[in-house]
């Protein structure tokens, strides 16, 4: 057999590479974390957004104003707010209180602007854009649970 088929016993198989649902589902999840630290105070709690009910980070979710099917504003931070579960989930959002909230905090301009956004762009993420994505919104969790002392 000549030497050129012969595989080394060191050679360790090829490791496939994640696919875009995958890096999507740890991209959600690391945004997620993100987006509920960002908001929440020194001792963990967050603030609705639109009830303005306040509850551990760990307890409240990552609400989106425009839905998370517009991938042009899924991961944009304007966008994403944290919510409680009785507003994202049951309440279908809260959508009414959520974007006079949403007014106060990052003006009429900016809303209108994810509203045009989610609606009027198409965004297709690349498997490299996805997990550059993962690394700096994981960089930024941990900065963030190390600076208000909140373990993850």
């Amino acid at each position: 057999m000549p030497n050129y088929i012969k595989k080394k016993k060191t050679d360790k198989p090829k490791k496939r590479q994640a696919s875009q649902s995958t890096l999507v589902k740890k991209l959600d999840k690391v945004f997620s974390q993100y987006i509920r630290l960002r908001d929440s105070d020194a001792n963990g709690y967050c603030r609705c957004i639109s009830c303005n009910r306040v509850h551990y980070w760990k307890d409240i979710q990552n609400g989106h104003y425009m839905s998370r099917r517009y991938l042009s504003t899924r991961f944009d931070e304007m966008n994403c707010n944290a919510q409680c579960v009785a507003c994202n989930i049951f309440n279908q959002g809260n959508i009414q209180m959520y974007r006079q909230n949403l007014i106060k905090k990052i003006g009429e301009k900016n809303v209108d602007y994810l509203e045009y956004k989610a609606k009027g762009t198409i965004k297709r993420y690349s498997i490299f854009e996805l997990q550059e994505l993962i690394k700096y919104y994981s960089v930024l969790v941990k900065k963030l649970s190390e600076e208000k002392g909140i373990r993850i």
